[in-house]
């Protein structure tokens, strides 16, 4: 078929690039709605609102403006770890 098999140690390598990848992805948003949680459990706190409902659409409103704003960042970067994979799977 193609060239020779892919060492155990390269896979293992690409599933890390991965799984690394997927983490740099995923932490933007997260610390956004972290931040966010924070900043409105610190107005109910002081503010002495303690409706639960409060709390979750401004971190919704906060994630969806995250998202917004680096989705096309996260999409090429999947797209270019996707491509490097396809390819090197094409090679061997």
């Amino acid at each position: 078929m193609g060239g020779p098999a892919l060492a155990p140690s390269a896979l293992v390598e690409h599933a890390q690039g991965a799984l690394m990848l997927s983490l740099a992805i995923v932490l933007p948003v997260l610390a956004v709605a972290a931040v966010v949680g924070l900043v409105v459990a610190a107005f109910q706190a002081a503010s002495q609102i303690q409706d639960p409902t409060i709390a979750h659409l401004p971190r919704l409103l906060a994630v969806v403006a995250a998202l917004v704003i680096v989705g096309p960042w996260m999409g090429s970067q999947i797209g270019v770890f996707a491509e490097r994979m396809l390819m090197l799977a094409a090679a061997h």
